[in-house]
């Protein structure tokens, strides 16, 4: 995570998301609907990843492959 100091405030560089639009942002609102965004962090990695194959699953299921 980076840091910026600009005139004596700090700000942080986080990803943001949108629950409405569906879609990433860096600013506090959306740029399309104009609602609140989330703070979205990713899941930790591991090499032993436990529901790798349930999200394969369902991520087929999604785009109709099964």
């Amino acid at each position: 995570m980076r840091v910026y100091e600009r005139a004596g405030e700090e700000m942080r560089s986080t990803i943001r998301y949108c629950n409405y639009c569906k879609i990433y942002t860096m600013k506090e609102k959306c740029r399309i609907c104009g609602k609140e965004t989330i703070i979205k962090k990713p899941p930790k990695f591991s090499p032993q990843d436990r529901y790798g194959k349930y999200r394969r699953y369902l991520k087929k299921m999604e785009r109709g492959l099964i």
